[in-house]
């Protein structure tokens, strides 16, 4: 499957006017710069480092729990071949190869293709991309905010102060971008509140206004008290006078701004605000 480019990175373009640079340049800042997925390095026992921990850390998520050590033992071993054997992959010759790793990795090879039939519109496109990924059961391992499904939300990174329900909305609404070949529809961050200060012009809609809101914008849960912020967003991915329906990450089946996976969640009106991704 086609892998996504890496991130756009501004240098000096050569023999544009200014105003064409400009114009050029905001261009690819909007597209959907999306990180690849890594590559695979083929290993058998006695192997250490992070391809074995990602190995691994896939082989748990798939149901055959082993310590995340970076260390191709026994143990490791034994859970490839039993994975093999149930017909997850081809029989086991003893190598974590491209076919074994690709066939642990497949809920995420499934989430990042381009989702079918071709959606439409983009907010088609943003609530059908969600939906893709909600089906493979994104979710932490090795620890809070690890993983290779958060690496994947975060441009590679993870870790206790890695929150990454902004980073899940920001991955979907870049793949959604990017299958239709347009640009980004909102500016990203990784915080909250960043994300909306960063698009407020023209794009915030109050909790109040709930008649504007639609399919594929995106909420933000605003913190309790006095203190201004948001503390957690996802997609809207249905709309109701009283309700959103929402596919968010790093949430649980309580709604909790700091749990371990992406769910759908039914949200009333109460503490939300929204930014549309349709100017």
């Amino acid at each position: 499957m086609a892998r996504a480019h890496r991130a756009y990175r501004e240098r000096p373009l050569l023999g544009c006017a200014p105003a064409h640079l400009a114009r050029l340049l905001r261009w690819v800042q909007l597209m959907s710069p999306i990180r690849p997925l890594p590559p695979v390095i083929s290993c058998a026992r006695g192997a250490k480092g992070a391809h074995v921990k990602r190995i691994q850390e896939w082989l748990t998520l798939r149901g055959y729990g082993v310590a995340l050590d970076g260390d191709f033992g026994p143990a490791t071993e034994r859970a490839l071949a039993m994975f093999c054997a149930a017909g997850a992959a081809a029989s086991w010759n003893g190598v974590a190869d491209e076919i074994v790793v690709n066939a642990l990795e497949r809920p995420m090879l499934d989430a990042v293709a381009d989702v079918r039939p071709v959606p439409d519109d983009l907010r088609s496109a943003v609530c059908d991309v969600a939906a893709q990924h909600l089906r493979e059961h994104p979710r932490e391992v090795g620890g809070q905010n690890r993983g290779p499904w958060v690496r994947l939300y975060m441009d590679g990174r993870e870790g206790k102060d890695w929150k990454w329900c902004a980073g899940f909305v920001w991955y979907v609404l870049a793949q959604a971008a990017k299958q239709l070949g347009v640009p980004m529809p909102l500016k990203p961050s990784y915080s909250c509140s960043t994300f909306v200060e960063r698009n407020r012009g023209g794009r915030f809609l109050p909790g109040e206004s709930p008649q504007l809101v639609r399919r594929g914008d995106v909420f933000f849960v605003r913190r309790a008290g006095d203190d201004a912020g948001y503390q957690h967003t996802g997609i809207v991915v249905d709309v109701q006078p009283d309700h959103v329906v929402t596919i968010e990450g790093n949430t649980n089946d309580e709604g909790s701004r700091e749990g371990y996976e992406v769910c759908r969640r039914v949200r009333a009106y109460g503490r939300l605000d929204f930014l549309s991704i349709a100017g």
